[in-house]
């Protein structure tokens, strides 16, 4: 068998070191896609699903394909040479990855009208990983071919290489996470991976004395580009960032305009967080908040869950002197990017953590704001029934919860009325304002029956010249009584991911459809200007 005239497969050390490799860059590549997606699509587990889904048919074709392969012609230099073109792929989709994206998402929005989401992340990911990671599927089956020298030992041999290449996934599960994405970013992960595949092809052409030029060309060239200084983002058409980077959770924007400075956690849903270098109000939901604290029958403790850059708990201070604020904000990058150019107040105590696993374990507040939804992405165990009853628990009398929405429909079944009417569920008090300008939608809920009463009296009590007088009698007067329904969402049972899906799909389809009427009546080219 050619398989064992090679020096190097003749010791089955490396042969399990390839499956070792294997597995561990199928895993970065898998985790490596879901940050190059998640800007423009989301981290939910709509696009996880895409992802792990589209893997799994890449990898059974490539188990077949590498099978029947290995069978026909038990040359191992197809595989190394699979392995480098693997290589070279995986190195290419930094550089040209949001452009893919882009144009898949720009060629879908002409013609789909629904689901664009789903669609357009899955023919994005097909188009980016489909083929690494079905070459990367033929590993398997070509070495138990090349390391099975008899029947007898059969069994054992495939059990090693099936156990090297989970162990080197599991490795290559926490390493990009905890090492690679955070130290060096999303662009460099899929580099690093690269090379390592692209070394291991030399090593084995080395042995045989073919494909030595090509293979060292190319680890040589991919091993340089992770140490040059190239500058990759995601937001490719943004120019002067303050700030571009990426935490375990998020990719980062930091952006600076002449009134304000704004955070965004992905390339497609707009702003996270802002604040206003007059000190002033924002415009957007952070001021419609800030009727919590007139409601509430005091505003000594504050509790933010979601901190982001702390604009809410710097309004907090602002407008209501001596109150206490605790900011939970699960992604540690965020709240260091809050002290340095968010002016986030070193009274604001910021903790790093889950939100409801601090409440828990917490005190009692007057004021709870959840601020912890973004687009699609909305934490299941932050929207149940449970935790509203446990943020319920941890207010004064007279305290207030503010939930802050960052979508809002009118259809029916939208996750809208799921979250007001869990929330009615537990809080006889409800009321929702719509945040003039963009999509969110605030909900006040009490289990004080003065609670809307106070607000009313202390908006008219407001000085002229206070900046809440501008936007409090709005909120007041545009204030709309939940009364709540059947749609429960609990820990058990909270399908938040697929509720927004309907939204945001609503809020895409509305937006592309003047774009289709351009075309429609213009033709494709008058995009181009």
């Amino acid at each position: 068998m050619e398989a064992k005239q090679s020096p190097v497969l003749g010791r089955k050390l490396f042969l399990y070191a390839t499956a070792f490799f294997s597995g561990m860059s199928v895993m970065a590549i898998e985790l490596g896609a879901s940050r190059l997606l998640a800007p423009y699509f989301s981290s939910s587990q709509i696009v996880w699903t895409v992802i792990i889904g589209t893997i799994m048919i890449a990898m059974a074709i490539g188990n077949v394909w590498g099978g029947r392969a290995a069978d026909k012609n038990p040359d191992p230099v197809r595989l190394y040479r699979r392995l480098l073109l693997t290589a070279v792929w995986t190195a290419a989709i930094p550089f040209a990855g949001r452009y893919v994206i882009a144009g898949v998402s720009g060629l879908l929005a002409l013609f789909v009208k629904h689901n664009f989401l789903v669609w357009a992340s899955l023919a994005s990911c097909f188009a980016l990983f489909v083929f690494p990671l079905m070459l990367l599927g033929t590993v398997t089956p070509s070495l138990m071919k090349y390391a099975t020298e008899s029947l007898d030992d059969n069994g054992r041999t495939v059990g090693e290489l099936e156990a090297l290449g989970t162990i080197g996934s599991i490795i290559g599960t926490f390493l990009p996470t905890f090492v690679t994405i955070p130290a060096v970013g999303t662009a460099r992960t899929f580099l690093i991976f690269a090379a390592i595949l692209a070394v291991i092809s030399l090593g084995f052409f080395i042995t045989r004395r073919k494909w030595v030029a090509r293979s060292a060309v190319i680890a040589l060239v991919i091993t340089a580009f992770m140490f040059l200084p190239f500058n990759y983002s995601f937001a490719f058409w943004e120019k002067d960032l303050t700030v571009e980077d990426e935490s375990i959770y998020n990719y980062l924007q930091v952006k600076e305009t002449e009134e304000s400075v704004i955070l965004s956690t992905n390339v497609a849903f707009g702003v996270q967080s802002i604040m206003m270098k007059g000190g002033g109000l924002t415009g957007m939901y952070y001021d419609y908040a800030l009727a919590a604290p007139l409601m509430a029958e005091n505003c000594e403790d504050v509790l933010i869950l979601g901190l982001g850059t702390g604009t809410f708990a710097s309004q907090c201070l602002r407008y209501f002197p001596g109150c206490s604020v605790t900011g939970v904000e699960i992604d540690e990058k965020i709240v260091a990017l809050s002290r340095e150019y968010f002016g986030l107040p070193e009274e604001v105590e910021a903790v790093v953590g889950d939100g409801r696993a601090y409440l828990t374990e917490s005190g009692m507040y007057d004021v709870i704001m959840v601020d912890a939804y973004q687009d699609i992405t909305i934490p299941f165990q932050m929207s149940s029934v449970e935790f509203f009853t446990e943020v319920r628990e941890h207010l004064k009398p007279g305290g207030v919860m503010v939930v802050n929405m960052s979508m809002r429909s009118e259809s029916e079944g939208s996750i809208n009325e799921y979250l007001l009417d869990t929330i009615a569920s537990v809080f006889p008090y409800c009321a929702t304002v719509r945040v003039s300008g963009g999509t969110n939608l605030e909900l006040f809920a009490t289990a004080d029956e003065d609670g809307f009463a106070r607000l009313e009296e202390r908006t008219a009590e407001l000085a002229e010249d206070d900046p809440l007088a501008g936007i409090m009698p709005r909120v007041q007067e545009q204030l709309q009584p939940v009364e709540g329904g059947e749609h429960i969402l609990t820990d058990d049972r909270a399908p938040v991911e697929l509720l927004g899906m309907r939204v945001l799909d609503e809020m895409i389809s509305s937006e592309l459809e003047s774009l289709r009427v351009q075309i429609r009546e213009n033709g494709i080219m008058s995009l181009l200007g």
